[in-house]
C-alpha cells in the first residue's frame, strides 16, 4: 500500500507544477492523499474482488477526487491489496514468433469464417451469352 500511496502522491505532485488549474484543488487542506486512495480503492471495491484497471483510470480517478468538492469515500477493509503491473515484459525472440504465428493463424481462420458465413455469389449461367457486334 506505500508504493501504491508513493506513486499517486508523486503523479499528483508532478500534476499540479504541470498543470496552474489543478494546484489550487491539489493544496485543499481539506484533502489528503491517504484519503484519496481510499477513494480509488473504495470504486475499485464497488467493481468486484478483483479489478484490474489501467495507470490512466487509477490516475484518473486521484485527479476526479481533488477536483470534486463533496465526494462519498467508501470503506476498504483490511484485507485489501493493492498490486502495480506498470513493469515492460520483454519477450524472446522465438515467443516473438510463435505470437506472430498464433496472430496469423487466428486472422486466417476468422477470414475463413467470414467467408463461410457470407451468400453465396449467384452463378453465372454459361447458357447464356452476350452478342458480340462485331
Amino acid at each position: 500500500m506505500k508504493e501504491f500511496k508513493e506513486t499517486i502522491q508523486k503523479y499528483l505532485q508532478e500534476r499540479a507544477t504541470e498543470d496552474p488549474l489543478f494546484a489550487p484543488k491539489f493544496a485543499n487542506p481539506k484533502k489528503s492523499v491517504d484519503e484519496c486512495c481510499r477513494y480509488i480503492l473504495g470504486e475499485a471495491r464497488k467493481r468486484g474482488t478483483a479489478v484490474a484497471m489501467s495507470d490512466a483510470e487509477v490516475f484518473g480517478m486521484a485527479v476526479h477526487y481533488y477536483d470534486e468538492e463533496n465526494i462519498k469515500i467508501e470503506k476498504v477493509s483490511s484485507g485489501c491489496s493493492v498490486s502495480s503491473s506498470s513493469y515492460k515484459v520483454e519477450l524472446t525472440e522465438e515467443e516473438k514468433k510463435s505470437a506472430r504465428e498464433a496472430a496469423i493463424k487466428r486472422l486466417a481462420e476468422e477470414q475463413y469464417q467470414s467467408l463461410k458465413k457470407r451468400p453465396a455469389k449467384k452463378k453465372v449461367d454459361d447458357s447464356v451469352q452476350q452478342m458480340s457486334l462485331f
